[in-house]
């Protein structure tokens, strides 16, 4: 976009960027994977906006909200849903080494694979659905 008041030089405008975390930066970026604090970020921001648009009475500021709450409670759950799959992987490999090295008579493989049985367990847990 370009301006010009016919009594200067003609100003070039740059073009509007979109805000970090609005929902058109969002779209743009790729995501490699999902962030549970990130989803607790915007859907706790996206409450306040909610809310500050119903107090105001500012129709757009709500919708604005809940959409941002609704993304960042998919985001949330998109993470806990990774972290429990994550943690279910560590667990079954973890006994399968576990057990081949019992088998084996390999001591040291036997006891890695019950820590990492042990850490899948411990992850499982943590992103265990209430």
């Amino acid at each position: 976009m370009s301006y010009n008041d016919n009594n200067g030089p003609k100003y070039v405008l740059p073009p509007l960027l979109p805000v970090p975390g609005s929902e058109a930066s969002a779209n743009t970026r790729p995501r490699a994977s999902h962030s549970k604090s990130t989803g607790q970020w915007h859907s706790t921001k996206g409450s306040a906006v909610e809310t500050l648009g119903n107090l105001t009475g500012s129709q757009s500021w709500a919708q604005s909200g809940q959409r941002e709450h609704a993304a960042g409670e998919a985001e949330y759950n998109a993470a806990q849903a990774q972290g429990y799959v994550e943690g279910t992987k560590d667990r079954v490999g973890g006994r399968k080494d576990a057990v081949v090295g019992a088998v084996t008579g390999d001591r040291e493989q036997e006891a890695t694979g019950n820590v990492r049985r042990d850490k899948g367990e411990t992850q499982q847990n943590w992103n265990r659905s209430a």
